[in-house]
């Protein structure tokens, strides 16, 4: 950054952290049993530092918390959203709280009861906190899940111009040219 100071690390703004969710919501909802290599890699992308050993009840439990994250995404409205993330943030968040994890990482916010806690309690109350930030920041959802059939994906909105539809510049265009061959058809 130009005046000197850090970039933040990965994961550590809120933003990050509501995309970091959205993505392992990608990989944690997909058919089948979600992939411990794929879950690593997506957490080691945003800063998650190795040893990361997934076991099938972390994966299990990190599925379950994202199937209870995806309806904030899912949420049709500000209203919804909020309410949907005050009852997640009611059930499992415990009061926020300064951690390094013993200096291995920079100063960040859990709003979770150890810094060693089960995987699926750092998954819901870290996206929860942070899609919080971002809902109140912008008054409005936070994110949404892509309006292309075939997607469905979660995404993060940017909070500037038109409200979002779709995860992807290609999402969106496969639904416009879609939309014009089947106007061309009738």
């Amino acid at each position: 950054m130009p005046d000197g100071t850090a970039e933040p690390a990965p994961g550590r703004t809120a933003r990050a952290a509501a995309v970091r969710a959205a993505d392992l919501l990608e990989v944690l909802l997909r058919p089948g049993e979600p992939d411990a290599g794929r879950v690593a890699e997506v957490l080691r992308a945003h800063g998650e530092r190795e040893p990361l050993e997934l076991t099938a009840p972390d994966l299990a439990e990190l599925r379950e918390a994202a199937l209870a994250i995806r309806e904030v995404f899912a949420a049709p409205d500000t209203h919804r959203a909020a309410a949907t993330l005050n009852s997640l943030l009611t059930a499992h968040a415990r009061p926020p709280r300064l951690t390094t994890h013993g200096g291995e990482h920079p100063w960040h916010l859990h709003a979770d009861a150890a810094d060693d806690g089960p995987w699926g309690r750092w998954l819901i109350t870290s996206s929860c906190l942070a899609l919080a930030v971002l809902l109140a920041d912008r008054q409005e959802p936070p994110g949404g899940l892509c309006a292309s059939a075939p997607c469905g994906r979660p995404f993060v909105t940017g909070g500037n111009g038109s409200p979002r539809k779709y995860c992807s510049p290609r999402c969106a265009t496969r639904e416009r040219v879609a939309a014009h061959r089947r106007a061309k058809r009738n």
